[in-house]
This record gives C-alpha cells, sequence and structure tokens, in this order.
C-alpha cells in the first residue's frame, strides 16, 4: 500500500462539490478510490489495466476517466482549484514524458544486411555476368 495514491479525505472533501451528479442508471462506485487508480496511473505512467487492483476494475478507471475528460469535468477541477489560490504542493518546470515501444530501441541483433536465401553454397546464378553472355550471343 505504500506505493499507491490515496486521496485524504480533506482532499475529496474538497473535490467533491465539484463532481457531476447526473448519474443514471447505476449509482456510481467509490469516488474517492476510482479518482485515487486514476491519479495513481497517471502520476505513475502505468497502463490502465496494469492499475493496482486495490483501486478497482481498471475499466472502471479508464472510462471514468474519459467519460469526464469528454465532459470537462477534469478542467472544471482544475480550473476551481486554481482559482483557490494556496502555495503548489509541487512545482513543475517541464512535465514531459515520452512512452515509446518496447521495440522502438531496434530490431533484433546480428548483421544489419543479410544475404538471400538464394545465394548459398552451390545456388545457381540468377544472371550471367556480362563476359559470358556476349560471347553466348556471338559478339
Amino acid at each position: 500500500m505504500a506505493n499507491h495514491f490515496w486521496l485524504s479525505e480533506g482532499q475529496f472533501a474538497r473535490l467533491q462539490p465539484l463532481l457531476p451528479t447526473d448519474t443514471r442508471g447505476m449509482p456510481r462506485v467509490d469516488d474517492r478510490r476510482v479518482i485515487s487508480g486514476i491519479v495513481h496511473v497517471l502520476q505513475s505512467g502505468c497502463r490502465w489495466r496494469d492499475a493496482p487492483p486495490v483501486y478497482g476494475p481498471s475499466k472502471t478507471l479508464y472510462n471514468r476517466f474519459v467519460r469526464w475528460a469528454r465532459k470537462g469535468v477534469w478542467e472544471r477541477v482544475f480550473t476551481e482549484l486554481a482559482e483557490a489560490g494556496g502555495p503548489p504542493g509541487t512545482l513543475m518546470l517541464d512535465a514531459t514524458h515520452v512512452k515509446a515501444h518496447r521495440s522502438a530501441a531496434g530490431g533484433k541483433g546480428g548483421r544489419s544486411s543479410r544475404r538471400s536465401d538464394g545465394r548459398g553454397a552451390g545456388a545457381r546464378l540468377k544472371s550471367m555476368p556480362r563476359s559470358m553472355s556476349t560471347a553466348a550471343r556471338g559478339g
């Protein structure tokens, strides 16, 4: 549990009035748990499906993040919290990071240029050298 992010009661109490209340159908699962899971994924940079199970199903985390992003919930939350003022807990100068595919570092090892299979020992030449082709034509 030491590596998991959890919103404190005070933090969640501050967020709760900013969250949507227009739920239809089934009531939402624990907002504090889900938001803590979303923050964990965004802070750690892990994939949604690699989120620890203590936050609930990864699909719930992803769906809530995406749906609220489309509705503008996150933007309203950030704006509201920024307008509230106070010293920031963290000051970031550059928050850029790049995720690369695991094969982005290069292909398999070995020579970069390889002979084709047809040119192995005992293989017939595909074309004749120029001197032989002119001799065969009689010229």
